[in-house]
């Protein structure tokens, strides 16, 4: 084997131990991604649930006194459209929830996401399906998205696919929710498994999304 033909072996070797792995991105990510849950369990007072939320941790932690029933990571508002911080409570949920300004024109087999307001002449609208809403401020809400690891929505808290149907059962209309830089709880019960950043991971079809199948793409909840 002569040197030139030595180099360019040592060179693909190189490359392909720099190329990110099918496990943490792409289609192998996506199953992690569907596979990922937390545990929770009921209240034995579904009265003193509350809600918890640290911005900077971006982990929402859903209490009964001190018993900690979910702990979840979330996404919450990017730096231009931040997630408002406060006490608040829930006072709408909404399980199969669509977005009134933004989400999908289609046309036949055409389908691309936009603003309702710029939606092409001819074309049908579906607003953005936001399952298990749960609403604390006029226009914010809890709601299943994509999770990153960074703050990425324009002011809604996203939820994880599995544990939104959670959270949804645990809370009800009047439930309080305080969002703060941090919690106290981020010492006791931040330190969870992420699942993998959603950023590169392939979106689903446009079908899921103006369908019903974004409202049940998610593991049947249990509880401990």
């Amino acid at each position: 084997m002569n040197r030139k033909h030595m180099l360019t072996i040592a060179v693909a070797l190189l490359a392909a131990a720099l190329m990110p792995s099918c496990t943490s991105s792409g289609i192998g990510g996506l199953s992690a991604y569907h596979a990922y849950d937390r545990p929770a369990k009921l209240p034995k007072n579904p009265a003193s649930v509350k809600v918890k939320v640290s911005l900077s941790k971006q982990r929402a932690y859903v209490m009964e006194g001190s018993d900690c029933l979910l702990a979840m990571p979330i996404s919450v508002g990017a730096p231009g459209s931040p997630t408002p911080s406060g006490n608040f409570r829930i006072f709408n949920k909404i399980e199969k929830k669509r977005a009134n300004t933004h989400g999908y024109a289609h046309n036949g087999g055409s389908i691309k996401q936009t603003m309702l307001s710029k939606k092409p002449a001819g074309w049908l609208f579906k607003g953005t399906p936001m399952p298990y809403w749960c609403e604390f401020k006029p226009n914010y809400g809890f709601h299943t998205g994509w999770i990153k690891h960074h703050p990425c929505t324009h002011g809604c808290i996203r939820m994880h696919e599995n544990l939104s149907p959670k959270f949804f059962r645990l809370v009800k209309v009047g439930t309080p929710v305080h969002i703060a830089y941090s919690q106290p709880e981020d010492a006791t019960h931040g330190n969870i498994p992420l699942p993998p950043d959603s950023g590169p991971l392939p979106d689903y079809a446009g079908t899921m999304y103006i369908g019903d199948g974004y409202f049940t793409r998610h593991k049947t909840p249990t509880f401990e």
